[in-house]
């Protein structure tokens, strides 16, 4: 289903979704109640689940969902102005549901899997370790992914195993003459820009640190 946003495709995925559309409309009932509720990771599992019992009808409507006016005017121009109308109407009655809607799309569309999309950082002091403490909570849409809590040398640690990840990752593609595609290679750019400013701070206040030594007596 990788042409789902090809000109001859839209037509037939609409179509499936025509046939289904009383079933369809009353699972999306089902999943905003899930939403609604809090119930994140149950309403990620059923849209797995829906998107591998049906696919064409899920980018059906995961295409809705994300208000694509390219989407739309291929629909009217292949179907006509009623069934446009109707898919422009999901993102109107099911809002809540776009963005795990797009999440499980990057996963079925691109091999992703919970996509991060936030981290929630709070920073404590441990008074009698004299260290200060990270908390996070990485969060994929609506669902909490993990939470963790460390030092900085620990979360630095942890850091260092997905640099040398990333690392690893870029120089299998490079031995097996795999491309990466310009945007990826852009965007690769700009987080390694970020991270050697991120570590030219980090470098800074270490220093000061340093100068500051703790009174051990």
């Amino acid at each position: 289903m990788d042409d789902v946003d090809s000109q001859e495709m839209p037509g037939a995925l609409v179509e499936e979704y025509l046939d289904r559309e009383r079933g369809t409309l009353a699972l999306l009932d089902d999943l905003e109640q899930l939403s609604i509720e809090g119930e994140h990771e149950r309403l990620r599992e059923r849209i797995r689940n829906f998107a591998e019992n049906n696919q064409q009808v899920f980018y059906t409507v995961a295409l809705a969902l994300t208000g694509s006016e390219h989407f739309f005017g291929d629909v009217e121009s292949q179907l006509g102005g009623e069934p446009a109308d109707k898919l422009r109407e999901l993102s109107e009655t099911y809002p809540s549901l776009t963005e795990p809607f797009s999440l499980v799309r990057m996963e079925v569309s691109n091999e992703r899997y919970n996509p991060l999309t936030g981290l929630d950082v709070t920073t404590t002091y441990h008074s009698q370790e004299e260290v200060p403490l990270v908390s996070y909570t990485a969060y994929s849409g609506g669902v909490d992914l993990y939470e963790y809590r460390g030092s900085p040398e620990e979360v630095l640690q942890s850091a260092s195993y997905l640099v040398q990840a990333t690392n690893d990752s870029l120089e299998a593609a490079l031995q097996q003459d795999h491309s990466v595609n310009t945007d990826e290679l852009s965007e690769l750019i700009d987080r390694r820009e970020k991270l050697e400013s991120e570590l030219n701070y980090l470098h800074d206040l270490i220093d000061e640190l340093r100068r500051n030594p703790v009174d051990d007596s």
